[in-house]
Protein backbone atom coordinates (compact mmCIF):
# COMPACT_ATOMS: atom_id res chain seq x y z
CA UNK A 1 0.00 0.00 0.00
CA UNK A 2 1.31 3.20 -0.74
CA UNK A 3 1.22 6.39 1.98
CA UNK A 4 -0.37 8.99 1.63
CA UNK A 5 0.37 10.56 5.38
CA UNK A 6 -2.13 13.53 3.77
CA UNK A 7 -4.77 16.15 5.51
CA UNK A 8 -7.76 15.03 3.88
CA UNK A 9 -6.76 11.29 4.13
CA UNK A 10 -6.28 11.09 7.52
CA UNK A 11 -8.94 13.83 9.06
CA UNK A 12 -11.70 11.62 9.65
CA UNK A 13 -10.43 9.34 11.98
CA UNK A 14 -7.19 11.31 13.12
CA UNK A 15 -5.07 10.31 15.95
CA UNK A 16 -4.03 12.44 18.96
CA UNK A 17 -0.65 13.41 18.80
CA UNK A 18 1.09 14.12 22.50
CA UNK A 19 4.40 16.17 21.76
CA UNK A 20 7.20 15.24 24.88
CA UNK A 21 9.91 17.49 25.52
CA UNK A 22 12.56 16.83 28.17
CA UNK A 23 14.02 19.62 29.32
CA UNK A 24 17.28 20.81 31.69
CA UNK A 25 18.85 23.99 31.47
CA UNK A 26 17.17 24.82 27.91
CA UNK A 27 16.34 28.43 28.21
CA UNK A 28 18.21 29.78 25.31
CA UNK A 29 15.74 27.32 22.55
CA UNK A 30 13.01 26.22 24.44
CA UNK A 31 10.57 28.83 23.34
CA UNK A 32 11.53 28.28 19.91
CA UNK A 33 10.98 24.49 19.72
CA UNK A 34 7.63 25.55 21.35
CA UNK A 35 6.61 27.52 18.51
CA UNK A 36 7.90 25.15 16.21
CA UNK A 37 5.85 22.94 17.69
CA UNK A 38 2.78 24.76 17.72
CA UNK A 39 2.85 26.29 14.29
CA UNK A 40 1.71 23.15 12.65
CA UNK A 41 -0.62 22.50 10.03
CA UNK A 42 -2.73 20.19 12.47
CA UNK A 43 -2.46 21.33 16.08
CA UNK A 44 -0.87 18.91 18.39
CA UNK A 45 -2.96 17.26 21.16
CA UNK A 46 -1.02 18.74 23.82
CA UNK A 47 2.91 19.74 24.54
CA UNK A 48 4.48 18.59 27.40
CA UNK A 49 7.63 20.30 28.58
CA UNK A 50 9.31 18.04 31.37
CA UNK A 51 11.41 19.84 33.45
CA UNK A 52 14.54 18.05 35.22
CA UNK A 53 16.14 20.69 38.17
CA UNK A 54 16.94 22.55 35.31
CA UNK A 55 19.14 25.90 37.24
CA UNK A 56 18.66 28.60 34.55
CA UNK A 57 15.66 29.91 33.59
CA UNK A 58 13.34 27.58 31.84
CA UNK A 59 10.87 26.82 33.60
CA UNK A 60 10.30 31.08 34.18
CA UNK A 61 10.39 30.96 30.60
CA UNK A 62 8.08 28.47 29.94
CA UNK A 63 5.77 29.53 32.55
CA UNK A 64 5.60 33.06 31.03
CA UNK A 65 4.76 31.48 27.64
CA UNK A 66 2.15 29.95 28.90
CA UNK A 67 0.91 32.89 30.40
CA UNK A 68 1.45 35.07 27.08
CA UNK A 69 -0.11 31.85 25.48
CA UNK A 70 -3.27 30.62 27.11
CA UNK A 71 -5.12 28.87 24.19
CA UNK A 72 -2.01 26.59 23.38
CA UNK A 73 -2.07 23.13 24.74
CA UNK A 74 1.54 23.50 26.87
CA UNK A 75 1.69 21.70 29.70
CA UNK A 76 4.77 22.24 32.31
CA UNK A 77 5.91 19.03 34.81
CA UNK A 78 8.68 18.44 37.11
CA UNK A 79 10.43 15.32 37.28
CA UNK A 80 12.96 16.14 40.10
CA UNK A 81 13.31 13.03 41.79
CA UNK A 82 15.91 11.50 39.69
CA UNK A 83 18.58 13.74 37.38
CA UNK A 84 18.75 12.32 34.00
CA UNK A 85 17.16 12.04 30.83
CA UNK A 86 15.87 8.82 30.91
CA UNK A 87 13.30 9.27 33.86
CA UNK A 88 12.61 12.24 32.43
CA UNK A 89 11.48 11.19 29.37
CA UNK A 90 9.76 8.31 30.97
CA UNK A 91 7.70 10.78 32.87
CA UNK A 92 6.87 12.65 30.18
CA UNK A 93 5.44 9.42 27.92
CA UNK A 94 3.93 7.91 31.33
CA UNK A 95 2.05 10.96 32.05
CA UNK A 96 0.66 11.61 28.27
CA UNK A 97 -2.70 11.29 26.91
CA UNK A 98 -2.22 11.35 23.38
CA UNK A 99 -2.92 8.04 21.17
CA UNK A 100 0.63 8.83 19.72
CA UNK A 101 3.58 10.29 21.59
CA UNK A 102 6.25 12.20 19.87
CA UNK A 103 9.27 12.42 21.73
CA UNK A 104 11.47 14.99 20.92
CA UNK A 105 14.38 17.20 22.79
CA UNK A 106 14.22 20.94 24.11
CA UNK A 107 16.62 22.47 20.92
CA UNK A 108 14.90 20.61 18.54
CA UNK A 109 12.49 22.52 15.67
CA UNK A 110 9.71 20.05 14.24
CA UNK A 111 8.62 21.00 10.29
CA UNK A 112 5.27 22.68 10.04
CA UNK A 113 3.86 19.12 8.79
CA UNK A 114 5.27 17.31 11.05
CA UNK A 115 2.16 16.46 13.95
CA UNK A 116 0.46 15.65 10.25
CA UNK A 117 2.52 13.66 8.97
CA UNK A 118 2.81 11.83 12.61
CA UNK A 119 -0.65 11.44 12.70
CA UNK A 120 -0.83 9.94 9.11
CA UNK A 121 1.73 7.24 9.86
CA UNK A 122 -0.36 5.67 13.08
CA UNK A 123 -4.00 6.04 11.12
CA UNK A 124 -2.26 4.34 8.17
CA UNK A 125 -0.66 1.70 9.42
CA UNK A 126 -2.18 -0.22 12.13
CA UNK A 127 0.66 -1.91 12.87
CA UNK A 128 3.53 0.86 13.12
CA UNK A 129 4.57 0.91 16.51
CA UNK A 130 6.92 3.23 16.58
CA UNK A 131 8.51 6.24 13.71
CA UNK A 132 11.21 8.03 12.99
CA UNK A 133 12.57 10.36 10.11
CA UNK A 134 15.37 12.44 9.00
CA UNK A 135 17.11 15.59 10.40
CA UNK A 136 19.01 18.31 9.10
CA UNK A 137 20.95 21.16 11.29
CA UNK A 138 19.39 24.32 11.61
CA UNK A 139 22.11 26.39 12.99
CA UNK A 140 24.73 25.07 10.09
CA UNK A 141 25.10 25.79 6.31
CA UNK A 142 23.34 23.49 3.48
CA UNK A 143 20.92 22.62 4.91
CA UNK A 144 18.74 20.90 1.79
CA UNK A 145 22.05 18.64 0.83
CA UNK A 146 22.46 17.67 4.60
CA UNK A 147 18.71 16.58 4.78
CA UNK A 148 19.37 14.32 2.00
CA UNK A 149 21.92 12.95 2.99
CA UNK A 150 20.96 12.54 6.75
CA UNK A 151 18.17 10.47 4.39
CA UNK A 152 20.26 8.63 3.23
CA UNK A 153 22.57 7.50 6.15
CA UNK A 154 19.49 7.01 7.92
CA UNK A 155 17.64 4.48 5.68
CA UNK A 156 21.16 2.35 5.12
CA UNK A 157 22.73 2.60 8.26
CA UNK A 158 20.22 3.00 11.17
CA UNK A 159 18.76 -0.65 11.24
CA UNK A 160 19.05 -3.64 13.56
CA UNK A 161 17.85 -7.05 13.22
CA UNK A 162 17.99 -7.90 9.19
CA UNK A 163 16.49 -3.93 8.15
CA UNK A 164 14.19 -3.26 10.92
CA UNK A 165 13.99 0.85 11.73
CA UNK A 166 15.99 2.25 14.37
CA UNK A 167 14.49 4.81 16.17
CA UNK A 168 16.20 8.45 16.65
CA UNK A 169 15.26 10.30 19.66
CA UNK A 170 15.79 13.69 18.37
CA UNK A 171 12.62 12.60 16.10
CA UNK A 172 10.63 9.94 17.17
CA UNK A 173 7.22 9.05 17.94
CA UNK A 174 5.29 5.96 19.20
CA UNK A 175 2.28 4.36 19.89
CA UNK A 176 0.65 4.93 23.17
CA UNK A 177 -0.10 1.18 23.87
CA UNK A 178 3.37 0.48 22.11
CA UNK A 179 5.32 2.73 24.98
CA UNK A 180 3.06 1.35 27.84
CA UNK A 181 3.50 -1.96 27.11
CA UNK A 182 7.54 -1.57 27.26
CA UNK A 183 7.95 0.99 29.63
CA UNK A 184 8.91 -1.08 32.67
CA UNK A 185 11.01 -3.09 30.48
CA UNK A 186 13.28 -0.22 28.89
CA UNK A 187 16.74 -0.09 30.66
CA UNK A 188 17.47 2.67 33.24
CA UNK A 189 21.11 3.02 32.33
CA UNK A 190 22.16 4.46 35.39
CA UNK A 191 26.09 4.41 34.29
CA UNK A 192 24.77 7.10 31.39
CA UNK A 193 26.72 4.84 28.95
CA UNK A 194 24.14 4.01 25.94
CA UNK A 195 22.02 5.45 23.65
CA UNK A 196 18.47 5.43 25.01
CA UNK A 197 16.27 5.80 21.67
CA UNK A 198 18.11 2.67 20.37
CA UNK A 199 17.57 0.77 23.75
CA UNK A 200 14.17 1.78 23.54
CA UNK A 201 14.00 0.66 19.59
CA UNK A 202 15.39 -2.68 20.82
CA UNK A 203 12.48 -3.09 23.32
CA UNK A 204 9.97 -2.71 20.49
CA UNK A 205 11.48 -4.89 18.27
CA UNK A 206 12.15 -7.39 20.92
CA UNK A 207 8.42 -7.03 21.05
CA UNK A 208 7.63 -8.09 17.68
CA UNK A 209 6.36 -4.43 17.09
CA UNK A 210 6.80 -3.12 14.15
CA UNK A 211 8.84 0.45 13.60
CA UNK A 212 9.01 2.28 10.32
CA UNK A 213 10.81 4.98 8.25
CA UNK A 214 9.32 8.30 6.75
CA UNK A 215 10.92 10.78 4.91
CA UNK A 216 8.17 13.23 5.45
CA UNK A 217 8.55 12.93 9.16
CA UNK A 218 11.36 15.69 9.08
CA UNK A 219 13.35 17.79 12.22
CA UNK A 220 15.55 20.32 12.86
CA UNK A 221 18.45 19.74 15.27
CA UNK A 222 21.37 21.59 16.42
CA UNK A 223 24.86 20.67 15.43
CA UNK A 224 26.00 21.39 18.86
CA UNK A 225 27.00 18.17 19.78
CA UNK A 226 29.93 18.48 16.81
CA UNK A 227 31.08 21.21 19.38
CA UNK A 228 32.39 19.10 22.14
CA UNK A 229 36.11 17.84 22.60
CA UNK A 230 37.04 14.56 20.49
CA UNK A 231 37.36 12.48 23.71
CA UNK A 232 33.89 13.46 24.69
CA UNK A 233 32.02 12.99 20.97
CA UNK A 234 34.28 9.36 21.08
CA UNK A 235 32.55 8.23 23.85
CA UNK A 236 29.25 9.69 22.88
CA UNK A 237 29.76 7.41 19.63
CA UNK A 238 30.93 4.69 22.20
CA UNK A 239 26.51 4.35 23.36
CA UNK A 240 26.24 2.54 20.22
CA UNK A 241 28.46 -0.48 20.97
CA UNK A 242 27.42 -0.20 24.48
CA UNK A 243 23.30 -0.03 23.67
CA UNK A 244 23.85 -3.24 21.67
CA UNK A 245 25.83 -4.91 23.98
CA UNK A 246 23.16 -4.61 26.54
CA UNK A 247 20.50 -6.23 23.91
CA UNK A 248 23.03 -9.52 22.93
CA UNK A 249 19.42 -11.17 21.00
CA UNK A 250 19.97 -8.09 18.53
CA UNK A 251 22.29 -7.00 16.14
CA UNK A 252 23.37 -4.83 12.97
CA UNK A 253 24.68 -5.12 9.67
CA UNK A 254 26.39 -1.34 9.67
CA UNK A 255 27.90 0.62 11.83
CA UNK A 256 26.20 4.35 11.81
CA UNK A 257 29.08 5.45 14.20
CA UNK A 258 31.55 5.24 10.84
CA UNK A 259 29.57 7.86 9.14
CA UNK A 260 29.71 10.32 12.27
CA UNK A 261 33.45 9.93 12.78
CA UNK A 262 33.87 10.49 8.95
CA UNK A 263 31.75 13.70 9.61
CA UNK A 264 33.38 15.08 13.28
CA UNK A 265 36.23 16.74 11.69
CA UNK A 266 35.10 19.17 9.25
CA UNK A 267 31.86 19.85 11.34
CA UNK A 268 33.45 20.36 14.55
CA UNK A 269 35.40 23.05 13.16
CA UNK A 270 32.71 24.64 10.61
CA UNK A 271 30.60 25.12 13.77
CA UNK A 272 32.06 27.85 15.92
CA UNK A 273 32.91 29.66 12.32
CA UNK A 274 29.44 29.54 11.40
CA UNK A 275 28.16 30.66 14.72
CA UNK A 276 29.83 33.69 14.31
CA UNK A 277 28.46 34.49 11.21
CA UNK A 278 25.10 33.98 12.35
CA UNK A 279 25.72 36.18 15.61
CA UNK A 280 27.33 38.94 13.73
CA UNK A 281 23.84 39.47 11.40
CA UNK A 282 21.61 38.35 14.65
CA UNK A 283 20.02 35.58 12.58
CA UNK A 284 18.46 33.42 14.78
CA UNK A 285 19.03 29.56 13.21
CA UNK A 286 15.93 28.09 14.67
CA UNK A 287 13.05 30.90 14.03
CA UNK A 288 15.03 30.91 10.45
CA UNK A 289 14.48 27.22 9.51
CA UNK A 290 11.08 26.87 8.73
CA UNK A 291 9.88 30.30 8.55
CA UNK A 292 8.98 30.19 5.07
CA UNK A 293 6.61 27.16 5.38
CA UNK A 294 5.54 29.13 8.47
CA UNK A 295 4.72 32.11 6.54
CA UNK A 296 3.14 30.12 3.86
CA UNK A 297 0.86 28.52 6.51
CA UNK A 298 -0.08 31.84 8.12
CA UNK A 299 -1.50 32.93 4.73
CA UNK A 300 -3.19 29.89 3.99
CA UNK A 301 -5.44 30.93 7.45
CA UNK A 302 -5.84 34.09 7.12
CA UNK A 303 -3.45 35.99 8.11
CA UNK A 304 -1.68 38.49 5.33
CA UNK A 305 1.05 38.90 7.74
CA UNK A 306 0.81 42.74 6.77
CA UNK A 307 1.93 43.87 9.78
CA UNK A 308 5.33 42.89 8.69
CA UNK A 309 6.79 45.11 6.63
CA UNK A 310 9.17 43.02 4.10
CA UNK A 311 7.99 39.85 4.92
CA UNK A 312 7.33 39.11 0.98
CA UNK A 313 11.51 39.65 0.63
CA UNK A 314 12.45 38.06 3.99
CA UNK A 315 10.15 35.01 3.29
CA UNK A 316 12.48 35.06 -0.20
CA UNK A 317 16.22 35.24 1.03
CA UNK A 318 17.42 32.91 3.53
CA UNK A 319 20.53 34.47 3.96
CA UNK A 320 22.95 31.43 5.47
CA UNK A 321 26.52 31.74 3.79
CA UNK A 322 29.44 32.45 5.77
CA UNK A 323 32.53 33.79 4.26
CA UNK A 324 35.39 31.93 4.37
CA UNK A 325 34.27 28.58 4.72
CA UNK A 326 35.08 27.83 1.05
CA UNK A 327 38.40 28.55 2.52
CA UNK A 328 38.08 25.62 4.81
CA UNK A 329 37.32 22.90 2.67
CA UNK A 330 37.29 23.37 -1.16
CA UNK A 331 35.46 19.84 -1.81
CA UNK A 332 32.72 21.42 0.74
CA UNK A 333 29.08 20.93 -0.91
CA UNK A 334 26.31 24.01 -0.44
CA UNK A 335 22.89 24.30 -1.18
CA UNK A 336 21.15 26.72 -3.65
CA UNK A 337 20.06 29.20 -1.00
CA UNK A 338 23.13 31.47 -1.28
CA UNK A 339 25.76 29.98 1.28
CA UNK A 340 28.55 31.68 -0.02
CA UNK A 341 28.69 35.22 0.18
CA UNK A 342 31.15 38.49 -0.54
CA UNK A 343 33.74 38.12 2.54
CA UNK A 344 33.22 42.01 2.72
CA UNK A 345 29.10 41.52 3.23
CA UNK A 346 29.62 40.54 6.54
CA UNK A 347 32.24 41.10 9.77
CA UNK A 348 31.97 40.46 13.73
CA UNK A 349 34.06 37.31 13.61
CA UNK A 350 36.37 36.42 16.20
CA UNK A 351 39.19 35.97 13.75
CA UNK A 352 40.88 39.51 12.48
CA UNK A 353 39.64 38.25 8.55
CA UNK A 354 37.64 35.60 7.28
CA UNK A 355 40.44 34.10 5.82
CA UNK A 356 42.07 33.93 9.08
CA UNK A 357 38.63 32.25 10.68
CA UNK A 358 38.60 29.93 7.87
CA UNK A 359 43.03 29.41 8.95
CA UNK A 360 41.79 28.70 12.70
CA UNK A 361 38.91 26.04 11.35
CA UNK A 362 41.16 24.77 9.00
CA UNK A 363 43.82 23.61 12.31
CA UNK A 364 41.11 22.76 14.63
CA UNK A 365 39.61 19.89 11.37
CA UNK A 366 43.39 18.90 11.42
CA UNK A 367 43.42 18.53 15.16
CA UNK A 368 40.33 16.39 15.03
CA UNK A 369 41.25 14.15 12.25
CA UNK A 370 44.71 13.91 14.10
CA UNK A 371 42.53 12.86 17.39
CA UNK A 372 40.47 10.79 14.72
CA UNK A 373 43.35 8.59 13.65
CA UNK A 374 44.89 8.06 16.78
CA UNK A 375 41.79 6.48 18.28
CA UNK A 376 41.45 4.22 15.29
CA UNK A 377 44.86 2.86 15.97
CA UNK A 378 43.98 2.54 19.87
CA UNK A 379 41.41 0.74 18.84
CA UNK A 380 43.03 -1.54 15.77
CA UNK A 381 45.86 -2.05 19.12
CA UNK A 382 43.16 -3.33 20.93
CA UNK A 383 40.78 -5.60 18.41
CA UNK A 384 43.06 -5.80 16.04
CA UNK A 385 43.04 -4.48 12.35
CA UNK A 386 39.82 -3.17 11.14
CA UNK A 387 38.28 -4.62 7.58
CA UNK A 388 37.42 -2.19 5.33
CA UNK A 389 34.00 -2.03 4.35
CA UNK A 390 33.69 -3.52 1.11
CA UNK A 391 30.47 -4.60 -1.47
CA UNK A 392 29.49 -7.80 -2.97
CA UNK A 393 28.18 -8.01 -6.03
CA UNK A 394 24.68 -6.95 -5.64
CA UNK A 395 25.67 -3.72 -3.87
CA UNK A 396 25.17 -4.68 -0.29
CA UNK A 397 28.04 -4.42 2.21
CA UNK A 398 30.07 -7.48 2.31
CA UNK A 399 32.18 -6.43 5.23
CA UNK A 400 29.26 -6.12 7.58
CA UNK A 401 28.89 -7.26 11.24
CA UNK A 402 26.96 -11.37 11.24
CA UNK A 403 24.55 -11.83 13.68
CA UNK A 404 27.38 -13.27 16.71
CA UNK A 405 29.29 -9.61 15.91
CA UNK A 406 31.75 -10.95 14.34
CA UNK A 407 32.86 -9.64 10.40
CA UNK A 408 32.38 -11.97 7.21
Amino acid sequence: MVAVYGRAHILGTMLKVSIIIPAWNEQDRIIDCLDNALRQTVTPHEVIVVDNRSTDNTVAIVEQYMREHPQAPVKLLHQDEEQGLIPTRNFGLNAATGDVLGRVDADCMLKPDWVEVVAGIFTEDKDAMGATGPVTYYDMPARRIALRGDDSVRRRTFRADGGKVLLFGSNMALRATAWHAIANEVCRDREDVMHEDIDISLHLLGRGFKTVYSERMICGISARRMDTSFKSFRNYMKRFKNTFAAHPQHWRERKSEHTLYLMYPWLHALFPVYQQYLDSRDINPALRIWFREQAKLARAEGDSLDDLPGIDEFVKETPSGVPGINMVNDGIIFDDEGDVEDAATADGLTAETPAAAAEDAKDGAAQAEHDAVAAAEDDEAANGPAIPFATDDTGSDASADTADGTRN
